[in-house]
């Protein structure tokens, strides 16, 4: 599509069996730096998950966004030296795939959702501020605000959204494990101390949110689905079960606990969670480079 005068890109993911009257939620999926929209479909086992699940998936491709006076592409606005400009045309092109897919596909209005990974979770923690209108809920995986370059929490407005918050640990001595943090191009980014800025911004503002703790550091979180589901089958049914018209700082969680596919190192609220622990967790790569 055509969007701000830039041609863009997105895959878009649809049930490979729509039935006559069913409508569709939708879950936008931010990839991290050194990935693509079609690493995370195929990560994220997002065809599958979209038909089991029943939604709409749609993955952005990177446009790309310099840090002022370096080299470093962090794929998706998201720091400090970004104008407000730059910020607009990502949050406008988030407006114009949304208004492409319920032209043509029926759409859940009320079920709208953003998902990101490390570089693309930074961008959605900036888009949940942006588009608290229009979004029913956010993932932030490993991502967060503040922390030295990142776009502080600035706020939502009267609506308030659920959100999972998820990193890849503090390091010792508060845990077991690798503490969650990534450098590229000579800058750094903690996930962590970012995470927690985002928990302060929530808490605040009276989200609800829950919050996911492992030890594996920054790599992909070691999630063990139950059998038969797609791999985030847990993480995207939080999106499914937070509709837009649920009041502020409200989640049929508090009622019910965190449902059964839920990672086990997660909780409800700033420091709740049980922070995973041990072994088994995911080969570390290179987040820097595709």
């Amino acid at each position: 599509i055509t969007s701000t005068g830039h041609a863009r890109e997105f895959i878009l993911v649809l049930p490979t069996d729509p039935q006559p009257g069913e409508t569709f939620p939708v879950l936008f999926m931010w990839h991290w730096i050194g990935g693509s929209a079609n690493g995370f479909l195929e990560k994220g086992e997002v065809q599958a998950a979209a038909d089991q699940q029943r939604f709409i998936a749609v993955i952005p491709s990177a446009e790309g966004a310099n840090v002022a006076l370096t080299s470093f592409n962090t794929k998706w606005p998201f720091d400090i030296t970004q104008s407000p400009d730059r910020m607009n045309e990502e949050f406008t092109f988030f407006d114009d795939m949304l208004a492409c897919v319920e032209a043509q596909y029926p759409v859940d209005q009320n079920c709208v959702s953003t998902v990101g990974v490390s570089a693309g979770a930074l961008f959605t923690d900036q888009l949940a501020q942006a588009r608290s209108n229009r979004l029913a809920s956010f993932l932030s995986l490993s991502g967060g605000v503040g922390d030295t370059i990142i776009k502080p929490w600035a706020g939502t407005g009267t609506h308030k959204l659920p959100g999972v918050v998820l990193w890849g640990g503090d390091g010792p001595p508060t845990m077991d494990g690798n503490k969650d943090i990534l450098g590229c191009a000579g800058i750094g980014m903690d996930f962590s101390v970012a995470s927690r800025d985002l928990e302060t911004g929530l808490e605040a503002d009276g989200h609800f949110f829950i919050e996911c703790r492992h030890n594996c550091g920054h790599v992909e979180p070691p999630l063990v689905p139950a059998p038969g589901e797609s791999k985030y089958a847990g993480l995207w049914q939080f999106a499914l079960n937070h509709p837009f018209w649920l009041p502020a700082g409200q989640s049929p969680f508090l009622e019910h606990g965190l449902p059964a596919d839920m990672p086990s190192w997660c909780g409800i609220g700033a420091n709740s969670d049980t922070p995973r622990s041990g072994s088994g967790c995911p080969a570390a790569e290179n987040p820097c480079v595709e």
